[in-house]
């Protein structure tokens, strides 16, 4: 079974045969025990966790390995990495090392490489190996006391206990903000926001981990869908049910169901604006600029969003996989039915003429068809269409021919262009904010081509579970007009 979502296991018991297995066969471990493993992990930590990029194409990672590998040399020699840059590339993605993956997207005839989860499991270990100046564990304890007061009050039945809590917490805040109104204000000092900032950089570049193991699980299903289909010799019905019960039970389970509330809850637009607003407001504390904090986690939560989304993209391969099956199904049917049929025709054309020599067909069992009278339609007349020929008549009427001059006129590039520029600032814009920032000017034509654009762009998402309000003016009537649809989010190229 395979397991998806964003929790971290649970610690089992291993023992010599378990860790002899590991060895030999996991990634991570042949990552560390592999002669050229402080290139390897060098290389790939400063390449992929570093800047956060998921995937390079194969002249971007080449071409990177190749300043690598001359930066090394001219440190450690000449003779050290005598290999070609593409051949450390073709070996480090091959199954018998499987430190990177090596694949196509949809869009590119250009072969794409994304590290592994393995590996990625090894340059944590790695880093985990120095020695940190700073170690936080006061944040850490509240976090287990939140964690498990949530826990208890959220499996609580009673409702009077329930009411006791709430009434006590009550109390709490009412007090705080006493004490508020008369100026004592309890502040956190510069090691607790120093503390707390680790904590939370630590949690969030963990999940960006667990969005690419959440990846390779659903790649994995996706390859064992494929084998089935490729090796399946019964019915189409039982492939489906047992791919669909598989996939239900994914779904279904303790780690697929956080997954999705982690998604709808990231998908919300209010959440992403306060999240952004926490994060530039901690990143503006004196204590935090001392720590030299990355920039880049201004905006983790749009790399969430992307990493979710090839996770879902994964996803929907799948059933693009099984409609597929489905018509190479009914294909090879159709094909085997008129294969049958022509035997039929050339065997009654070999038997033309030699009728009553020999038994043609021999019927093991015979029955009698009887045809009740009253199982029969009665006659039903057909009703007859009566067409009337009357002659033409010239016609008399104004109409105007305004309408033919009053065509509206869309420029697609010009909005295409627009949604590009705002894009290359952030990324994901919804249509509301690109409509806030650029106005309708040609009404309801001018939003259906936004439309359009939104259907045939690969980097957009619709969130069905929102909806979003645009309106523009209408020159001609002087009135607002509304339009009520699914929010609609553009990400970037």
């Amino acid at each position: 079974m395979i397991i998806v979502g964003t929790t971290q296991p649970r610690t089992v018991a291993i023992d010599h045969a378990r860790l002899d297995t590991l060895r030999r066969v996991h990634p991570a471990w042949r990552l560390l025990l592999a002669d050229n493993a402080p290139l390897v992990a060098s290389f790939l930590h400063q390449s992929y966790i570093l800047p956060n990029v998921r995937t390079y194409s194969r002249p971007e990672i080449l071409s990177r390995l190749e300043d690598t590998l001359f930066s090394v040399r001219e440190v450690a020699g000449p003779g050290s990495y005598p290999r070609e840059a593409s051949d450390y590339l073709e070996e480090w993605a091959s199954d018998e090392r499987g430190w990177l993956r090596k694949y196509y997207p949809l869009d590119s005839d250009l072969p794409h490489f994304d590290i592994t989860p393995a590996t990625e499991k090894a340059l944590e270990w790695l880093s985990s190996l120095e020695e940190r100046a700073f170690i936080g564990t006061s944040s850490r304890l509240l976090t287990i006391f939140d964690l498990l007061r949530q826990m208890a009050e959220g499996s609580e039945t009673d409702p009077e206990v329930r009411i006791r809590e709430l009434e006590r917490r009550k109390a709490a805040i009412e007090s705080e903000i006493e004490r508020v109104r008369e100026g004592r204000i309890d502040l956190l000092d510069e090691t607790a926001l120093r503390e707390r900032f680790l904590q939370v950089e630590a949690t969030a570049r963990g999940l960006l981990s667990d969005f690419r193991a959440v990846e390779q699980n659903f790649r994995h299903l996706d390859r064992e869908v494929r084998e089935k289909v490729a090796t399946w010799e019964g019915n189409k019905g039982g492939l489906l049910s047992e791919v669909f019960g598989e996939r239900d039970a994914i779904s279904d389970s303790d780690q697929g169901r956080s997954f999705r509330a982690f998604w709808d809850f990231l998908m919300s637009a209010s959440r992403q604006e306060e999240l952004s607003r926490l994060l530039e407001k901690v990143f503006s504390l004196e204590a935090v600029e001392r720590l030299r904090p990355d920039r880049r986690l201004l905006r983790i939560h749009y790399d969430w969003l992307e990493a979710g989304e090839v996770a879902q993209r994964t996803v929907a391969r799948l059933s693009e996989q099984l409609r597929r099956f489905l018509d190479e199904s009914v294909w090879l049917e159709n094909r085997r039915i008129m294969e049958i049929v022509r035997s039929i025709e050339q065997k009654a054309l070999s038997l033309r003429g030699r009728m009553g020599e020999d038994p043609v067909a021999v019927i093991d069992d015979s029955r009698v068809h009887l045809g009740l009278p009253l199982d029969r339609p009665l006659y039903r007349p057909p009703v007859r269409t009566q067409i009337r020929d009357l002659p033409l008549l010239p016609g008399e009427g104004d109409v105007s021919t305004d309408l033919l001059f009053s065509q509206v006129f869309v420029d697609r590039g010009r909005l295409e262009r627009q949604i590009d520029r705002l894009l290359s600032q952030r990324s994901p814009l919804s249509l509301g904010e690109i409509l806030e920032i650029h106005p309708l000017s040609r009404g309801l034509a001018e939003l259906v081509v936004y439309l359009v654009i939104a259907s045939e762009r690969r980097e957009t998402v619709v969130d069905e579970g929102r909806e979003e309000s645009l309106g523009w003016e209408d020159p001609e009537e002087g009135v607002r007009r509304e339009a009520r649809l699914a929010r609609i989010l553009f990400y970037r190229r």
